[in-house]
């Protein structure tokens, strides 16, 4: 609330009409962070698109653990766990070349990042293809 005026009267210079569309998306915040520490499930792989800069390309395991049952001791078959994979790929060109060259099957790592799910058809240099999505 306390910007609404200032980014109102900027968004109003560049808009030739004013909308309440105009005025809800000024206002709204989306976030698009996510944050990831797990276990690399193979080595890292560079691959490269026709025309476009190398990405490296690697999997992640995060694991998610509860206790079942009602006891009040801790016992090892009391725990259940869920195991869920990542693709991660890294596009920054200093941090994509430190990835692949250091990061290994069984690291841990953290990663921060977004989330893109785009839907495309991938054809590398070396004419192999990917669906992404």
């Amino acid at each position: 609330m306390l910007f609404r005026r200032p980014v109102l009267q900027v968004i109003r210079q560049f808009v030739r009409y004013e909308s309440e569309v105009v005025s809800s998306l000024v206002l709204e915040r989306s976030l698009n962070r996510v944050q990831l520490l797990g276990r690399v499930g193979q080595d890292p792989v560079m691959r490269q698109v026709e025309g476009k800069n190398p990405v490296t390309i690697f999997s992640l395991a995060t694991n998610e653990m509860w206790r079942t049952g009602d006891n009040e001791t801790y016992q090892m078959g009391d725990v259940s766990q869920k195991t869920t994979w990542h693709r991660i790929s890294v596009f920054r060109p200093g941090l994509r070349d430190v990835a692949y060259q250091y990061v290994k099957k069984g690291s841990r790592v953290f990663v921060e990042g977004k989330v893109d799910y785009g839907d495309t058809w991938i054809k590398y240099v070396d004419d192999s293809t990917h669906h992404s999505w």
